[in-house]
């Protein structure tokens, strides 16, 4: 548990780091704007091998129960990564879903930690996919106050930027998600994380 509880500190930590408007920018003037950006990618990357590592040294110890969360929602939980799949490839297509969502990959990332909390009642489980959720909607609202004063510039400068015209954008982020979604659930999320998510093959 140790492990993970630092590869979450260490991954969330840097994220949320990067909040801090005023100190990154402090810290970018310091070293650079590569180095920072080498740090960040070697901080996250180092996290998120220790989440991995910890979280598999925690389940081969024996999950601890906090509450036992009824089948349906596993099933529930199934269809809502479904969601999240769409939300994180609408993240690289302009269209009405990125436009709609503001930050489709930080809905992903709250769509995806919502629907493991409500599947996995273990200790384990909740302080990992709740760390991600904290951290996601503390991300959401630094994101949201950054954009009001983005609006205030915007609007002196000729108004917001038009809506983005036709569905293809869509349809294709619709597309991407529910193959990917179906894919990592049917075929890799054993063998990528231990745990059957498609009903049936347990």
């Amino acid at each position: 548990m140790l492990i993970l509880i630092l590869g979450l500190v260490l991954f969330l930590g840097t994220h949320g780091f990067s909040m801090l408007r005023t100190r990154r920018a402090a810290v970018v003037g310091q070293v650079g704007e590569s180095r920072y950006k080498l740090g960040y990618m070697l901080l996250s990357l180092a996290g998120l091998v220790l989440i991995g590592i910890g979280f598999q040294s925690y389940r081969e110890a024996g999950y601890i129960p906090v509450w036992d969360p009824p089948v349906w929602t596993r099933h529930l939980a199934l269809l809502l990564t479904l969601f999240a799949f769409i939300a994180f490839a609408a993240t690289y297509l302009p269209g009405h879903i990125r436009a709609r969502a503001k930050h489709p990959m930080l809905l992903a990332v709250k769509i995806w930690a919502t629907a493991h909390l409500l599947a996995n009642g273990d200790l384990g489980s909740i302080l990992l996919f709740g760390s991600f959720l904290a951290w996601a909607v503390l991300a959401r609202i630094s994101a949201k106050r950054r954009a009001l004063s983005a609006d205030q510039v915007v609007a002196a400068h000729g108004g917001a930027a038009a809506a983005p015209a036709g569905w293809r954008n869509d349809a294709i982020a619709v597309g991407v998600g529910v193959v990917a979604w179906f894919v990592f659930g049917r075929y890799l999320h054993y063998p990528v994380i231990g745990v059957y998510a498609w009903p049936g093959m347990a």
